[in-house]
């Protein structure tokens, strides 16, 4: 499986300017083995899904501001290991210059450099944009070890309500087919990813319909109990 760096760039610019403001991610170089050292109190470590108008990037943004954790998305790592010039950003660098595919060991050690930086370790994050496949969620809890992931939010909105958000919002280039074509993706491509994390248990189902501040408070509620629960 492959993640489409140029495209995932682009989405994260347009979500980004569609629902707010999140934190821009920093890249370090870390020796590249399987586990991230996280010793010490366990900061939030959260995945936030959700299909395209179903308001993720504005609750990430309220996680960011609830729990203090720092926005991870795909496409703000590929950049930020480029403009810090590591040696895995000059790999990805001609990838995304490119319109190229990025291969999941790529992108899973660009994860994984980035979740070893201090600030990471110190404040915990909420990951959006990966893991997109079952076998980059096996990678990310190898990463973490056991218990090192604390709750997936599935941000779950109706296809109809997502599909009018869409089109209300659309590029005078999208059409109906176009904008459907892009939604049905994430049945194929993520729901098996989320299907994954709920088999171990890890999955927190939000009613993303109502505003803002309700799906919000709905959200950190529902994670709470599942911190509570640990």
């Amino acid at each position: 499986m492959v993640i489409r760096a140029a495209e995932d760039a682009v989405a994260d610019m347009a979500q980004a300017r569609a629902e707010g403001p999140a934190s821009e991610a920093r890249s370090e170089t870390t020796p590249m083995s399987d586990a991230v050292d996280h010793d010490g109190p366990a900061a939030t470590r959260l995945v936030i899904f959700g299909r395209q108008g179903a308001g993720k990037g504005t609750q990430a943004a309220r996680l960011v501001e609830h729990y203090g954790v720092i926005h991870l998305s795909t496409g703000d790592m590929f950049r930020a290991a480029v403009a810090d010039g590591t040696e895995l950003g000059q790999q990805v660098g001609p990838i995304m210059e490119s319109g190229g595919l990025v291969s999941d060991e790529l992108t899973i050690a660009i994860v994984r450099e980035r979740l070893a930086a201090d600030d990471i370790v110190a404040d915990g994050f909420v990951l959006d944009g990966f893991p997109r496949t079952p076998a980059q969620a096996e990678a990310l809890l190898a990463m973490l070890g056991d218990g090192g992931l604390h709750a997936v939010i599935e941000l779950e909105v109706p296809l109809d309500e997502v599909t009018n958000r869409m089109k209300a919002r659309a590029r005078e280039d999208d059409t109906d087919e176009s904008i459907a074509k892009r939604l049905a993706l994430y049945d194929t491509e993520t729901v098996p990813t989320i299907d994954w994390f709920r088999e171990r248990g890890l999955v927190v189902t939000v009613d993303g319909l109502g505003s803002e501040d309700e799906v919000a408070e709905r959200m950190t509620d529902a994670i709470d109990k599942a911190l509570a629960g640990r």
